[in-house]
């Protein structure tokens, strides 16, 4: 294995599999009745529009072409490897998790605007590898150096809470990226009993 890359098996686990397709053939229906799905499946305001499955639906709709695409490649890049160890059920369930709390954070903080895509899911994810495999390298494509995850994960949250707090990505969810991270840090902790509140039986978690 060469130790600048992240290591995945040659075929794709079911989830991520899957998500990459019906995020991709959401995609195309999008092109033909953009406002519609975003209407009914999108995360819409409370005051406006806003339906329970909405929570979970969003993430499967993206704004373009580039967004769906840096999406689904950090969900390949990072997920297949928490997948294979973790196994198909508890990723399924750690990646939705993410994307509500994201929503839900996204509700919280800036309830008037329609929200899609799977970033908070994402963001997720990317805390999740920082915290299994935290010195694992990761080449960067810019600049092209390698760095272990754990920093990586780190300076992907500081850079967030930047945008946040000086407003420098005007249009994006950067709030509810975070709550997708923050969400997934919570869980892995809960898991691994480091909580106040115990899981209530023990189970080999890495």
């Amino acid at each position: 294995m060469n130790q600048y890359r992240v290591a995945r098996p040659l075929s794709l686990p079911p989830v991520v599999k899957n998500l990459l397709i019906i995020n991709g053939l959401a995609f195309m229906g999008q092109m033909v009745m953009y406002e519609l799905l975003v209407r009914w499946f999108g995360l819409m305001p409370l005051a406006g529009g806003f339906l329970p499955w909405q929570l979970v639906t969003y993430a499967f709709l993206h704004g373009s072409l580039t967004h769906l695409f840096f999406n689904m490649f950090a969900l390949w890049m990072f997920g297949v490897q928490i997948e294979s160890t973790w196994g198909s059920r508890r990723f399924a369930f750690f990646y939705f998790v993410c994307v509500i709390g994201a929503a839900l954070m996204q509700l919280a903080t800036n309830p008037s605007v329609p929200t899609i895509g799977a970033s908070g899911g994402i963001f997720g994810i990317l805390a999740a590898f920082g915290m299994l495999f935290p010195n694992q390298r990761i080449m960067l494509l810019f600049p092209p150096i390698p760095i272990p995850a754990k920093y990586f994960v780190i300076g992907y949250g500081v850079l967030e809470f930047f945008f946040v707090a000086s407003g420098g990505q005007p249009g994006v969810a950067n709030l509810a990226h975070l709550g997708g991270m923050v969400v997934g840090v919570l869980l892995i902790l809960y898991w691994r009993g480091k909580l106040p509140f115990k899981p209530q039986r023990r189970t080999p978690f890495f």
